[in-house]
């Protein structure tokens, strides 16, 4: 099958990570999937949330929101506090807690601000993706500064999107395939390949285990080629 894009069924969009692009935030980057963008900004707080305050732990969290123009028409400003933008930060925040030792960043709380600048689909993965990028940052500046001790981050995590569009298996899916989906599947995953969520749903008709099984293998492939783009971002900061 060939795409609207000129891809094939498994072929990621051209992945851009450019890092860092703000001055004064400790960690930041844009990601881009394809014409999607999404801006991250990651801030230092020494503080963390109040059910915190006896347990010897850090925190990491996420904002995200969409700009009123980011998608095909105009829609209100998203300030982050919507049905749908609640959901996403709170996947962004699971996802990089699920790679790091918060006992190793007591006292701390990392924010990662995801603001989608343009949308055509995949503006979930692309902020935990892109929010891994920004943080790693963020800790590398909160080492230099002796807040903590090591880099306490046991693994990369990314995130895509699978589906079944005309019969077909596809990843990263781009708006309209993702808006005709049969099947839509968000994956997060680590990159030695270990699931963090899996977001499935049958649009139109169910689908099998076998189907299941093969939206997550072609997820963990085209992880593995995510993981390789946030370490190359991440090696060429000086």
């Amino acid at each position: 099958m060939i795409r609207i894009d000129g891809r094939r069924n498994h072929e990621l969009r051209p992945v851009q990570i450019t890092a860092p692009i703000l001055e004064w935030a400790e960690g930041s980057c844009l990601i881009e999937f394809g014409k999607t963008r999404v801006h991250i900004a990651a801030t230092v707080e020494q503080s963390v949330p109040k059910w915190l305050d006896k347990q010897r732990s850090g925190w990491i969290t996420a904002e995200y929101s969409m700009l009123p123009r980011s998608g095909r028409s105009r829609s209100p400003r998203d300030r982050g506090q919507n049905a749908r933008s609640l959901e996403i930060q709170r996947l962004v925040g699971r996802s990089l807690r699920a790679v790091a030792d918060l006992n190793a960043m007591p006292g701390i709380t990392f924010v990662l601000d995801c603001d989608v600048l343009q949308a055509d689909g995949g503006t979930r993965t692309a902020a935990v993706t892109g929010g891994y990028v920004a943080l790693m940052m963020a800790l590398r500046w909160a080492k230099r500064q002796g807040l903590i001790q090591k880099i306490p981050l046991k693994d990369t995590v990314a995130g895509i999107s699978a589906g079944i569009v005309a019969g077909e298996l596809l990843v990263d899916l781009c708006y309209q395939e993702d808006s005709t989906a049969e099947v839509d599947m968000n994956v997060i995953m680590t990159g030695k390949g270990n699931l963090v969520e899996v977001q499935g749903t049958a649009e139109k008709t169910p689908f099998s285990k076998e189907q299941l099984i093969r939206m997550i293998e072609i997820a963990r492939k085209s992880i593995r080629k995510l993981s390789s783009f946030q370490r190359q971002a991440l090696a060429a900061i000086k």
